[in-house]
């Protein structure tokens, strides 16, 4: 699975993580190039924090643009501003 360009992905088996990942739902791609060349992805999951899971657990999927805008706004408001990706801490 090629996720190099892809912002999203789908659980697809929660196998061992029954308590981390939920089936069906949608995580936004944590950036991890380290991860990714052992096959991993790095998302927040259920506990709020940031984990690597294998990528066998998700496919990638294509939103709409209008939809990507939007998930992405709710997960940047979540975080304090010191955290968000390209400002300054």
């Amino acid at each position: 699975m090629d996720t190099s360009n892809k912002r999203f992905v789908v659980c697809i088996d929660n196998t061992d993580y029954r308590a981390s990942l939920i089936l069906k739902k949608i995580y936004e791609i944590v950036p991890d190039e380290m991860a990714a060349r052992d096959e991993l992805i790095r998302i927040v999951d259920e506990s709020g924090e940031d984990y690597l899971y294998h990528k066998s657990h998700f496919v990638p999927v294509d939103l709409p643009a209008e939809t990507e805008r939007v998930l992405v706004g709710i997960h940047d408001a979540r975080m304090p501003p010191s955290a968000r990706e390209g400002e300054p801490s």
